[in-house]
């Protein structure tokens, strides 16, 4: 996803002179191209990310339409106040391109682990909040960015997840798309999960339990719409994210129930328990010791007692 959405930060750039990249202690051959086409917008600030977020804000100040890149835990715990104030207070169209969304640093333990980001930076105005499902989504998003009118943080996975997208669904800022049609259940995700979502709803199939997935890559501003559209259809509805509860997704969905529906759905929250990962691994190692396989999330969903399709 990195190399894809960096990609296209320089395809832009080729094509709006606004565009310029900004980056944090990033390695060496990062956009060398960028740098040698276009070397008066490419800027590498070194270990100084609240700095670089200032410096963002003062060229689009300027104009310019800066795309910003590090560790996700960095642009979040580390520059939030410089983000609600350089960025959001003055509503500017910079993009945090946010590297290693959720769990995917699980070698280097809980200082990289960005559990909590999306939770931070919804509670911020102004701010949107963007997880795109694979790569070939990403491309997509990249190219949605460039007029977005305020800030915009984009959550990257791993890369290298299975493709589940279909470019033939398109892609908005702010609208879900529903990649699979829910029968008495929905799963609600996001980012990477959203595959992980299908593989759910496939096992579930198999048991004669009919399962949606509603595909939120925007997590703000949530598409309120298909959300209450598709919750007066179904009787259960489970969000799944690779995130703490406390904040995210799930709490997005709740709110929206909580404020609009006289008569909810029943509301299975799946995510990152109120705790630091104790456990090192891979990203999957700590997902499965969550909770968070296809086969666990689709035992979890099943053991809410949904009668089958029949």
């Amino acid at each position: 996803m990195r190399k894809t959405s960096l990609d296209c930060v320089y395809e832009m750039a080729k094509r709006d002179e606004r565009v310029v990249f900004l980056g944090s202690d990033l390695g060496v051959g990062t956009l060398d191209e960028f740098r040698t086409t276009f070397p008066d917008r490419f800027f590498m600030e070194g270990i100084a990310e609240q700095n670089l977020i200032g410096m963002a804000a003062g060229l689009a100040m300027d104009g310019f339409i800066p795309y910003v890149n590090t560790i996700a835990t960095f642009l979040t715990r580390r520059c939030f106040e410089q983000v609600a104030v350089d960025l959001c207070l003055h509503n500017l169209p910079v993009r945090l391109i946010a590297n290693g969304g959720g769990l995917v640093y699980a070698p280097l333990g809980p200082t990289h682990l960005a559990i909590e980001d999306m939770g931070i930076l919804r509670a911020l105005p102004n701010m949107a909040v963007v997880a795109p499902v694979d790569a070939e989504e990403m491309r997509r998003c990249m190219a949605a960015t460039l007029d977005w009118p305020g800030p915009l943080y984009i959550r990257l996975g791993k890369g290298g997840d299975p493709v589940v997208s279909d470019a033939k669904a398109g892609f908005a800022l702010g609208k879900g798309i529903l990649m699979r049609e829910p029968g008495r259940l929905l799963f609600v995700s996001t980012g990477i999960m959203s595959g992980r979502a299908l593989a759910a709803a496939e096992l579930l199939a198999a048991r004669g339990i009919a399962a949606g997935v509603l595909h939120l890559h925007t997590v703000k501003p949530l598409d309120e719409a298909a959300l209450l559209r598709l919750a007066r259809e179904v009787e259960t509805v489970v969000t799944v994210e690779e995130h703490v509860l406390a904040g995210g997704l799930g709490s997005a969905v709740a709110e929206l129930f909580a404020d609009r529906l006289a008569q909810a759905p029943r509301l299975l929250r799946l995510g990152l328990p109120d705790r630091f990962p104790e456990k090192y691994g891979s990203q999957d190692d700590l997902l499965r010791h969550f909770g968070l396989t296809p086969e666990q999330i689709a035992e979890r969903a099943a053991s809410l007692g949904m009668r089958s399709a029949a």
